[in-house]
């Protein structure tokens, strides 16, 4: 299955498991730090904007069905048009990974402009600050939770259907992720692996934690011996009165960053890359293409081939968010040479001292 099925995408217009092993956490922002963050071009203030395109691959892998679904915007004011205004740059993507069906994903994908912006009525700004940014945090929660009632209310989707929901917002300098589930975001900062979402599994001390204080329990690594996520939208089945406390939950975890020079790429991907490989080697698998060819499509096509490769079992969906472009960061000099070097063993280090040796003697005659 290529990318091309169960995407939505708006481009930008033509113009000139295994567990993470990230080496550092994510850099959450000050007051300070977010308290005035330029986000226009060409602003002395503002040294470095990102960027922003983006490739995408889904397959099917070794599943009858496939139940992912995904959507990328590289520029959110050509996408969303009047009356919505964001910073410069825009972008927004999400992956959406089904289970019990793909009914609940597929609601997700179709629906995603009015859930994420209409519904909860996205701020509208050009400029990022503390304001937005804590404006933007709650129209993602709300957004989630909204989403999540949806599903409860459409008559043609199953109570057993879920899926789990991972979005990255890039606003100016600002990358924000929420995650719901068992999908990861990783930034690569000089080939260096950032999580930007932690995986929502029960096996983790700290959901496992919260699913028994709400009365639920793991069993054999799995929420109430079903469901190997501990937070979804949909699911129904397995959700108290909406209102009520779960052990399921479709609260997001938000992680924000702001993005500098050093930030290379966002790699967003469903469990069934994670499931078989680390973090920084899918950050390896994807800087190695970049360097290569510079194509995050192609980049996207190889995560999943490394992933089959590694016996993964499950669907496979991943986007590769470039921030920057290799052809400038990693363009040899013009004047750069190669040399070659040779070595010479002792023998022939020693018959050429004796024929210079011989050649001094003669000429000195």
């Amino acid at each position: 299955m290529g990318a091309e099925e169960g995407e939505v995408i708006c481009h930008r217009p033509a113009a000139g498991t295994i567990p993470a092993t990230s080496p550092r956490p994510p850099v959450s922002m000050s007051q300070a730090e977010i308290k005035s963050v330029p986000s226009t071009p060409g602003s002395p203030t503002a040294p470095f904007l990102p960027h922003i395109r983006s490739g995408s691959f889904a397959d099917i892998g070794p599943r009858r069905f496939m139940e992912d679904e995904h959507v990328r915007m590289d520029d959110l004011s050509s996408c969303l048009g009047s009356p919505f205004c964001f910073p410069k740059p825009s972008a927004f993507y999400g992956v959406f990974d089904g289970h019990g069906g793909s009914e609940a994903a597929a609601y997700m994908r179709k629906n995603v402009v009015r859930l994420f912006f209409e519904d909860v009525n996205f701020p509208r700004s050009t400029e990022v600050n503390n304001l937005f940014l804590s404006e933007v945090e709650t129209s993602l929660r709300e957004a989630f939770l909204l989403a999540d009632q949806s599903l409860a209310k459409e008559s043609g989707i199953s109570s057993s259907s879920g899926t789990t929901v991972l979005t990255a917002f890039v606003l100016g300098r600002l990358l924000v992720v929420a995650n719901a589930g068992d999908c990861r975001a990783v930034l690569s900062r000089r080939g260096e692996a950032i999580d930007m979402s932690q995986d929502h599994r029960p096996i983790y001390p700290s959901e496992r934690r919260r699913v028994e204080e709400m009365g639920g329990y793991i069993d054999d690594g799995y929420l109430n011996g079903i469901l190997s996520v501990t937070r979804a939208l949909g699911d129904w089945d397995m959700k108290t009165p909406r209102g009520s406390p779960s052990p399921l939950i479709s609260e997001p975890e938000l992680r924000q960053i702001l993005l500098t020079e050093d930030d290379e790429f966002l790699i967003m991907g469903c469990d069934g890359i994670w499931d078989v490989m680390s973090s920084q080697h899918a950050v390896r698998v994807v800087r190695r293409g970049l360097r290569k060819h510079d194509d995050p499509d192609q980049c996207a096509r190889d995560l999943i081939k490394e992933a089959l490769r590694l016996g993964t079992y499950d669907n496979l969906t991943v986007i590769v968010v470039c921030l920057t472009s290799f052809d400038q960061r990693e363009a040899p000099s013009p004047s750069t040479r190669k040399m070659r070097w040779w070595s010479l063993s002792s023998e022939s280090l020693c018959s050429l001292k004796n024929l210079l040796d011989s050649s001094s003697s003669s000429s000195s005659r």
